[in-house]
């Protein structure tokens, strides 16, 4: 008898299908009265357990088993819009193990009684246990069970399975089948269009793509560089008084912010230099600072990137594995609202008992907890929040800050509001107007709970009194230049991409990252890179619709319709297919002429990307990226060879070299990043530094 078969054969039992393996085990640890059995078979733990009179055997997937497909599988061929659901190991090298697990689930469908669904709640997770159950386990899909829960605590599981009921993921599995579809349709056929203009024009190849949601993420990006780089400053006066009250120097700032006239501002200056001030007016304002929403996804990752760091994929990663490990909520999700039957007082009660929080956390329950709530809502998951459970592992660094940052937060909105006072002080010189401004903090309220990740300091000024003189020791103007919109970052690029309503809160970080491996955008204060460039410009001369924001978001607005019964999936593919079409024919016709661009482009991007730095030794030439042609090895040239310089160093022979573009303050050589998987080492290439001890890891 096998493995699976000794559980198979006990008798009757419901099968429990978890998304990941960490929920697996969670589930059965949550189920189990007394003994748990568990029997590795392959890749995959299975889990038998038996509670009162029931049995479960507790499987799991790794994330999605199945996708889709092209049936013809020509990689050269577009358009292409017969597509099909294959096992992912079937269309992806590397993903051997699924064919295992699918096995191990199909065997254990056999003789199930009962199917409980239970992936995580949300439209990929939906997808993920209704294609299992449709293809691993023959059709099971439209009568299984569902399991719906938001945390992974014993409690919530144990009755997520105990409530499971048919129907209730309604009909989020079509609509992630559709948007499966439907992305995959754009993606392959758009990227096959540019890689086959780039051949049609060079005989080339470079891996490039574009999608529905990627192409107008990008316009974004290039559309603020254009800004920036047509960008015309303006040239203005800032005027300010120092003025003295009570033996304090206090700078009061001229009514108009910009003076665009420098006779103007001259004589501003000239006409106040001499004399006092007069004060024409003192305003004294009481007002409440809301504390702040509960934390969905956007604005965790959001606030992630401003207090921690973390790009908005790094926080979406830490926090499924916080999740994971029953420490937060789930974290995909769109609410700002904390509903009562999470119960406010056992998460608190809790979380008081871990010292890091335990001040705030009793502070907090005794007052009113009534959390202050956003307008957003989601029907499958609340807003993210700390379960009280304490950790069962020591957390990382990055871990525990970003654990931190929700627990703080969560207490923060059930606090009272901060009460601060506004004070405007206008004083009158010469018959111009300055102002002086003051900020004081009366009650802290949520401050108190959320200080380590907000700056409120406050401004206190003298007393000043209508129709009081006062000593003006100097007034001066500076000169200054308009400054464009500031570039984006990873933060405020998922901003836009949320204000704009393209892409979801699961896929938005991916898309940026997507667009750093593609080669499409650069660096921390992200640009366009001239590749990017080409992909934009290109689509506006050829198939400017691919670009569109309104075509996106009028595809995630009939997504939400299937959500909600009022359309059906194929009707979206069908009119989205029709939009492709159209691009896709207009892209055909011209294939060579977006070739040419492309080519360029690409072209210049390698040559770019092979420039480590200057040389220090002719300081004429740049140090480039070689390959030995006798022996294949890498190393750095300079380009000044053939005129005698013959500076040269060793580089590593895997992974990818990405100049920094900075110097060693040493010896002036570049510094270069050689990334090897996961791992980064970054290091000076000059093997004969003075200060070399080696590489660093970063």
């Amino acid at each position: 008898m096998s493995a699976l078969e000794d559980f198979t054969h006990r008798g009757e039992y419901s099968l429990v299908i978890c998304e990941k393996p960490d929920t697996a085990r969670r589930v059965a640890d949550a189920l189990k009265m007394q003994k748990l059995e568990s029997k590795r078979v392959g890749n995959s733990e299975v889990f038998l357990v038996e509670r009162e009179t029931k049995r479960y055997i507790i499987c799991s997937a790794a994330g999605h088993l199945y996708t889709v497909a092209d049936t013809a599988k020509k990689r050269t061929v577009y358009p292409v819009y017969d597509v099909e659901w294959v096992p992912l190991h079937q269309a992806q090298k590397g993903k051997s193990y699924v064919a295992e697990r699918i096995r191990v689930i199909s065997e254990l469908s056999k003789n199930a009684s009962k199917f409980i669904n239970s992936c995580d709640f949300d439209i990929e997770g939906e997808t993920i246990g209704y294609n299992i159950l449709k293809y691993a386990c023959n059709g099971k899909e439209s009568w299984a069970l569902r399991a719906k829960f938001s945390t992974l605590t014993a409690d919530e599981l144990r009755y997520a399975i105990a409530t499971a009921k048919v129907g209730l993921g309604g009909n989020l599995a079509e609509a992630g089948r559709t948007r499966h579809v439907i992305d995959f349709i754009y993606g392959i056929n758009l990227s096959r269009a540019l890689q086959q203009s780039i051949y049609a024009a060079s005989k080339g190849f470079r891996s490039m793509s574009i999608g529905r949601v990627q192409g107008p993420t990008l316009s974004f990006v290039v559309g603020r560089e254009v800004e920036i780089r047509t960008f015309v400053p303006l040239p203005y006066w800032s005027i300010d008084a120092l003025v003295e009250k009570d033996g304090q120097k206090l700078t009061a700032n001229y009514e108009k912010e910009k003076v665009f006239e420098l006779k103007l501002a001259e004589k501003i200056v000239d006409d106040c230099i001499g004399k006092d001030g007069v004060v024409d007016e003192v305003k004294r304002s009481r007002f409440k600072e809301s504390p702040p929403t509960p934390f969905n996804l956007g604005d965790l990752q959001r606030e992630a990137y401003r207090c921690i760091g973390l790009t908005p994929s790094q926080t979406l990663a830490l926090a499924e594995r916080l999740y994971l490990d029953a420490l937060i909520s789930y974290p995909r999700t769109s609410s700002q609202k904390l509903p009562p039957s999470i119960n406010y007082k056992k998460i608190l009660q809790d979380l008081a008992e871990i010292s890091a929080f335990r001040q705030h956390a009793m502070l907090t329950l005794a007052g009113k907890l009534v959390p202050h709530e956003g307008p957003k809502d989601d029907p499958a998951h609340p807003a993210i929040y700390p379960t009280g459970e304490h950790p069962k592992r020591q957390l990382e660094a990055k871990e525990f800050k970003l654990y931190a940052l929700i627990v703080n937060r969560f207490l923060a909105v059930f606090a009272e509001a901060a009460l601060r006072e506004r004070i405007s002080v206008i004083i009158d010189i010469a018959g111009y107007k300055f102002k002086l401004n003051g900020r004081t903090t009366i009650s802290l309220g949520w401050l108190e709970f959320y200080s380590d990740y907000i700056m409120h300091e406050d401004r206190a000024l003298p007393d000043f009194t209508e129709g009081e003189r006062v000593k003006v020791l100097k007034v001066s103007m500076h000169d200054k230049l308009e400054q464009p919109p500031p570039r984006y970052n990873q933060s405020s690029l998922l901003a836009k991409m949320e204000e704009e309503s393209i892409g979801t809160k699961a896929t938005r970080s991916e898309i940026i990252r997507t667009l750093y491996d593609r080669g499409y955008i650069t660096d921390s204060s992200i640009m366009a890179t001239p590749i990017g460039f080409a992909v934009v410009e290109t689509m506006q001369a050829y198939s400017s619709a691919i670009l569109s924001v309104e075509m996106t978001r009028e595809i995630e607005g009939s997504l939400e319709n299937i959500e909600a019964g009022k359309i059906h999936g194929e009707q979206v593919i069908e009119k989205a297919i029709a939009d492709l079409d159209e691009s896709l024919s207009s892209m055909k016709s011209s294939e060579k002429e977006i070739g040419k661009r492309l080519s360029y482009a690409v072209k210049t991007a390698i040559a770019a990307e092979y420039v480590l730095g200057n040389c220090p030794v002719c300081k004429k030439g740049k140090l480039r990226i070689i390959k030995s042609k006798s022996t294949g090895k890498r190393f750095a040239g300079c380009t000044n060879y053939s005129n005698g310089c013959r500076a040269s160093a060793p580089l590593p022979q895997k992974g990818i070299i990405k100049p920094l573009k900075k110097e060693c303050n040493t010896c002036k050589w570049p510094i270069i990043v050689a990334r090897f998987g996961r791992y980064r080492m970054k290091f000076c290439i000059n093997v004969s530094c003075p200060t070399k001890k080696g590489a660093k890891n970063v």
